[in-house]
């Protein structure tokens, strides 16, 4: 059956490790959406922090879909209208802001346009996120954070290390009340229970009227297996972890040698 959707990872898989998209997948993507194939941009990262690449792929057409926060979000990339949501409560943010101080990592939390950590002395890796995703960053003590703030993501951040040593510390419970799950050595990301890129996926294909057998995705990381596994065609970077290749239909070439071309060409375009 023919692919209609290709769902696709952004770091470690559309762009290269010099953060770009190579002419090839920009091409093959191309000539996927001529075809009348939906494109459509999974990611860890807020609408505002792919911009670039929505622009860069012309997808903003209002017509078209991004999944944010690993599956929290599903987006109109032009209206911005929300088809898909899996908050957290203020309650959630304070439980896990305190969990986080007591197994000795930073932690900070994401809203739709702003990122806020109670950690006094703020995290490297939570500056460089705010600056990759293109979000302000605001210091709240806990006591400051509000109902009113609506909380998409939480995530225990901090040197690789570090982090390991944090989330070793994290009692069994919390993974069961949580999707919990670890995007870069430096993120250890927190969601609502529903949310995983997967579930985002299969509302976005029953919203559009796509099977799931006429759905591929493509990814390098450990918070791209549900959606792996939901598609059709679940499709492994060469450089992706052993994880996601053990689930995956098929290994295309890395994200260095246009990988995501490759797969295009393979199985979808005709």
């Amino acid at each position: 059956m023919a692919i209609k959707l290709i769902a696709i990872d952004i770091d470690g898989t559309l762009i290269n490790d010099k953060h770009q998209i190579t002419p090839e997948v920009h091409e093959a993507l191309q000539k996927a959406r001529e075809q009348g194939v939906k494109v459509v941009l999974c990611t860890g990262r807020p609408l505002p922090g792919v911009t670039n690449y929505l622009n860069e792929l012309e997808l903003f057409t209002g017509e078209d879909y991004v999944i944010c926060y690993n599956g929290s979000l599903v987006q109109n990339t032009l209206t911005k209208e929300i088809i898909v949501e899996f908050g957290l409560t203020l309650n959630d943010y304070l439980e896990m802001e305190y969990l986080a101080r007591k197994v000795g990592v930073h932690f900070h939390a994401t809203g739709l346009e702003t990122m806020y950590t109670a950690n006094r002395n703020i995290s490297s890796h939570t500056v460089r996120e705010a600056y990759l995703v293109n979000m302000d960053l605001c210091y709240r003590t806990p006591e400051e954070m509000t109902e009113d703030i609506k909380i998409v993501k939480m995530m225990m951040i901090d040197d690789a290390e570090v982090l390991d040593q944090g989330i070793a510390q994290i009692p069994k419970e919390y993974f069961e009340r949580y999707t919990m799950v670890k995007s870069s050595p430096y993120f250890f990301e927190i969601l609502n229970k529903q949310a995983d890129k997967g579930a985002a996926l299969k509302h976005l294909a029953q919203h559009l009227g796509i099977k799931q057998e006429e759905v591929m995705a493509i990814g390098d990381n450990e918070n791209d297996l549900p959606m792996i596994e939901f598609a059709g065609i679940g499709v492994a970077m060469g450089n992706a972890t052993e994880n996601v290749k053990q689930v995956a239909n098929v290994i295309t070439a890395s994200n260095n040698e246009h990988g995501v071309a490759q797969a295009v060409e393979k199985y979808v375009l005709n």
